[in-house]
């Protein structure tokens, strides 16, 4: 009997452990919170670069949702286009893609920017059609030319941009019951999902900004 107790208690221990990795790692889906739901007022640009009718903020939340409906693979290659032209991209090319669609095109704002403060850059060759997919520029190129922002993340909106030591993605307008936006972002080859709830878990967090 005692066996058969000890058993039982190895197995549902096993179970719980399990559950809270999947559900960790979002293997088992996160339910899904607005705004709304914790009185929070979006936040509204006041500039449409494009001039499409759709302020800023919301054209790049937007155009990032269009890009992963696309479910790019990940891999990382060197494209003679600059933006990729494939069915492949890596994180970087969440970012440049939601901003190109609200016009914004960062292969030639951040070639300008490390024309200008090369030596912010640290960079021997520059080389447009790369650099502007690089996390490091990226993060010079924000500190330079966007909002810095604070990490409280209950004041982060969908659509701005979230850096990494090695890894950036866009804050969607999704949110976690604890109110911790989720993050649209594409990691490596396995990730199974683009829209995820791993802000709580990540300590590297370098940089918040708001374009």
């Amino acid at each position: 009997m005692k066996k058969k107790i000890l058993i039982f208690i190895i197995l549902v221990i096993f179970i719980i452990i399990s559950f809270a990795f999947l559900y960790l790692f979002n293997f088992i889906p996160h339910r899904k919170y607005t705004n709304k739901d914790f009185g929070i007022e979006d936040y509204i640009s006041k500039t449409d670069k494009d001039g499409d009718g759709i302020d800023d903020q919301t054209d790049i939340l937007e155009n990032v949702r269009k890009y992963i409906a696309t479910k790019p693979k990940y891999k990382s290659k060197y494209y003679n286009t600059g933006y990729p032209n494939d069915e492949y991209g890596v994180c970087t090319d969440v970012v440049g893609f939601g901003l190109l669609g609200a016009g914004y095109n960062l292969q030639e704002l951040v070639n300008a920017d490390i024309v200008e403060h090369q030596s912010q850059y640290n960079i021997e060759k520059i080389d447009k059609n790369i650099d502007f997919r690089r996390v490091r520029n990226l993060k010079i190129y924000f500190d330079n030319n966007a909002i810095s922002l604070t990490t409280d993340f209950k004041e982060w909106q969908g659509g701005d941009i979230i850096v990494f030591k090695n890894h950036i993605g866009i804050i969607s307008d999704k949110r976690n019951k604890n109110g911790i936006p989720f993050i649209i972002h594409h990691a490596s080859p396995v990730q199974r999902a683009y829209e995820e709830d791993i802000l709580e878990v990540k300590t590297d967090i370098i940089g918040h900004y708001r374009y």
